[in-house]
């Protein structure tokens, strides 16, 4: 385990702290500050090359110290255990960083914006997109990834399983958290019998994940203000109630795509009007890469329907436990602990897959 931490840690520290003197060099030159936005971009991309280099820097500490343990521990047990639970939590942070050398696009290193919505089929679907939404909130939470809710919309009533989701945005803080989720985005389908059904019969759900970068530069994505439709509406909770009796949540619809975001979580109307612009803008960006690609391949674009075929993962509970990517052929028969967040597996073969 150690051995195999050491040898892979396959890290351009030379090339990232030349970097960052050039950078602080940048900084540091008259006129500088004078594009804002440039400059936060620029700030931002030296403190994650900073936080890179001081990992890097750990692990070879960390490494150099259980060398160390290993020569004194010999035969002694409760010593040689203490190396190789550490050596563990090593090796995982080291596969972390192999995994980011795989992340080569534009906003990969940066914050992401993940929506789920419910497929068609009622109260089983809008239960599964909330188990969905509990799944990912986990997931984040074990990797001590910051998030917001920006926007939820929740279905009528509560049930077996507890509330239901027509669809929510989480927005995720984490330096590369879109290149870890974006491949995230598709349909997935859950088979088990159904908490909502009388008779206890088997039902299949399906819910539909998208992933989009959390800021898209203007020029990226044009947004035309005759183009859009800005509607206002007041803030809710589970079951309608209301948590705001003023009108500060926002819904933009781009009419030439039928594009639509909402926001609903910030404290003013400015506020919510400005993050729904961000994530409009982000999503019509991410339709044009689809489309481009579409394109390039001599494919004709087709909106994703939320429903059985298009699925890239299926999570079964009945008649067995299994859950699938039907793109790298990744499965486990753990199903409680995938739902409970345990997704690095599935995100990591596929992040490798298509690399």
């Amino acid at each position: 385990m150690l051995k195999s931490a050491d040898s892979r840690t396959v890290f351009d520290v030379a090339g990232k702290r030349q970097e960052v003197l050039k950078i602080e060099h940048e900084m540091q030159q008259p006129g500088f500050w004078d594009n804002h936005d440039s400059a936060a971009a620029i700030s931002k991309e030296l403190s994650q090359l900073k936080r890179d280099s001081e990992q890097h820097d750990r692990i070879a500490d960390e490494v150099k110290t259980l060398r160390e343990l290993a020569a004194m521990a010999g035969s002694d047990e409760k010593m040689l255990q203490e190396i190789e639970s550490r050596g563990r939590i090593l090796e995982k942070e080291v596969r972390q960083i192999e995994t980011q050398l795989f992340f080569s696009g534009k906003y990969d290193k940066g914050n992401a914006a993940l929506s789920i919505y419910a497929g068609a089929g009622g109260r089983d679907a809008e239960d599964w997109a909330a188990l969905l939404y509990r799944m990912y909130q986990r997931f984040f939470e074990n990797r001590g990834w910051s998030t917001k809710i920006i926007h939820e919309h929740w279905g009528e009533g509560s049930g077996p399983a507890g509330w239901g989701i027509k669809n929510a945005t989480i927005l995720v803080e984490a330096p590369y958290a879109y290149g870890y989720l974006k491949k995230e985005g598709g349909v997935h389908r859950l088979v088990r019998i159904s908490p909502f059904s009388s008779q206890s019969l088997r039902h299949t759900s399906f819910a539909l994940v998208d992933v989009m970068p959390e800021m898209v530069a203007p020029e990226e994505a044009e947004l035309k203000p005759e183009e859009l439709n800005i509607d206002f509406f007041r803030s809710s909770g589970p079951g309608g109630q209301n948590v705001n009796k003023r009108e500060t949540a926002v819904r933009i619809t781009h009419v030439p795509t039928g594009l639509q975001v909402a926001s609903q979580n910030e404290r003013s109307q400015d506020q919510n009007r400005e993050m729904a612009m961000s994530l409009l803008r982000a999503k019509l960006y991410k339709l044009q890469l689809e489309q481009q690609e579409q394109e390039r391949r001599g494919v004709q674009s087709e909106k994703v329907k939320i429903e059985w075929g298009n699925q890239i993962r299926s999570y079964v509970m009945h008649p067995y436990q299994m859950v699938k990517d039907h793109r790298t052929g990744t499965e486990t028969s753990q199903i409680d602990k995938v739902l409970d967040g345990a997704l690095d597996e599935f995100i990591e073969s596929e992040i490798k897959f298509n690399s």
